[in-house]
């Protein structure tokens, strides 16, 4: 089956399956078409600001309160949220890890959910955590929603169906999705093992970075962004709901599908994006810009300017700039960073870095490139060059990010990070030229 989506991001959207089962003119009719429900999402408080304010009218089979029983305590060990403290003994520093290594056992994507670190506060709404997904089998009869944020799901190897209560989302790697708090899904595996990244996001709703000076145009353009149009399925047959909330994960039984939603609109539903629609904008003279200019999405906090997530990513593109070190510089940051690769190569981590792997460099902790990263890039030649077949990405948050157990004691974790650095020599010897040899 083909599924079809709506382009644009924020718009007030509307979408129906049936003929006419979408009411016209007022939310709520007394008796809405084909003996519908009708029902109010709501992502935001009623009477937030009209430019924040988030909700969707959805016309259902059955309402909501009919997809919830008596509920029971669920169990998935791995998933954690903040705040997560005291979980390991790990000591403070900078790390790096290969690929979440596949599930040998039949595991879904919520039971594959490995979370890597939290950061902030789940019950106060405000910070994220960090996971990585692995799976080999599909969600059939269960289904999940989370209360405790949006989940921002950046596939590295498979792809994904997406199947929620307000349509279907086809997902790709090299694409993204954003969930938003509260809405159903089931997630199907179009290939046989699945592996890739999720930010779950506990305060407010990412959104399109302002982009000053930069105009109207360039990084994420809002056409891009695709939203899945109506879809429901009739099913009566035995089916499980997970829900997370405050940390917490419960399950009830149903006798049907939650996802009958016949026809919806409004301004708060899934959406993805082709991460190759980012127009990139960099230094076309000296110097390399802050990585705040790759910024595709931002969750912003209650202090302007300073993010509770932006997601960054680093695709192709060319670089310019004369008499400059063109990988990003040392660097010690506010803002704590998680960082995985898609695909390809990091220009700044040329060895170790693999595809599906991750690195955390937290609040003050010193990063920059590898010590043969650094060499090649100081004696290149600065002639134009294209970064290509390459995709990296950042969770990035005000908050520190606080490993879990699972990430400090997985056998991935490479000890040995802090040696790239190690080979980075002193070149100061009284002189201006310095000493190069």
């Amino acid at each position: 089956m083909a599924f079809s989506y709506m382009p644009g991001f924020g718009n007030d959207f509307e979408t129906e399956t049936l003929p006419g089962s979408l009411p016209q003119g007022r939310n709520s009719p007394q008796r809405p078409a084909y003996g519908l429900y009708a029902e109010q999402l709501s992502g935001s408080p009623f009477t937030a600001p009209r430019g924040t304010n988030e909700r969707s009218w959805l016309y259902r089979i059955r309402p909501s309160v009919r997809h919830t029983g008596r509920f029971k305590p669920a169990s998935y060990p791995l998933w954690k949220s903040a705040p997560n403290l005291g979980d390991h003994e790990l000591a403070l520093g900078q790390y790096r890890w290969n690929p979440v290594p596949m599930p040998k056992e039949p595991t879904d994507f919520i039971a594959g959910m490995r979370s890597i670190t939290t950061a902030g506060d789940v019950l106060g709404q405000t910070g994220m955590a960090a996971h990585v997904y692995v799976a080999n089998r599909s969600m059939v009869d269960d289904h999940f929603f989370n209360a405790d944020g949006e989940l921002l799901v950046v596939p590295q190897i498979g792809s994904l169906r997406l199947v929620t209560e307000m349509g279907v989302i086809e997902l790709r790697p090299g694409e993204i999705a954003v969930l938003p708090r509260g809405l159903v899904f089931k997630v199907e595996l179009v290939d046989e093992t699945v592996r890739g990244y999720v930010c779950e996001n506990y305060g407010a709703k990412l959104t399109l970075p302002d982009r000053g000076p930069i105009g109207a145009n360039c990084l994420a353009n809002p056409r891009d962004f695709k939203t899945p149009c109506a879809w429901f399925e009739e099913k009566e047959t035995p089916c499980r709901l997970i829900v997370k909330w405050c940390g917490q994960f419960h399950v009830t039984e149903l006798d049907h599908s939650p996802l009958d939603v016949v026809a919806w609109h409004g301004n708060y539903s899934p959406y993805k994006y082709d991460l190759a629609t980012f127009s990139p904008v960099g230094a076309i003279l000296f110097d390399h810009p802050d990585p705040s200019i790759f910024t595709v999405l931002t969750a912003p906090s209650g202090e302007e300017g300073t993010a509770n997530i932006d997601f960054v990513i680093f695709p192709p593109r060319w670089l310019v700039a004369e008499n400059t070190f063109r990988p990003p510089w040392y660097h010690r940051n506010i803002m704590s960073e998680f960082m995985g690769l898609i695909h390809g190569q990091y220009d700044a981590k040329e060895e170790g870095f693999v595809p599906g792997g991750i690195s955390l460099h937290n609040l003050m902790l010193a990063h920059g490139p590898d010590a043969s990263g650094f060499e090649k890039a100081s004696r290149a030649e600065l002639k134009p060059v294209k970064l290509d077949n390459t995709m990296a990405f950042m969770f990035e948050t005000r908050f520190p990010q606080m490993l879990t157990r699972y990430a400090a004691e997985v056998e991935t974790r490479q000890d040995n990070y802090i040696d790239c650095w190690a080979d980075l020599k002193k070149r100061f010897n009284g002189t201006p030229e310095g000493d190069w040899s």
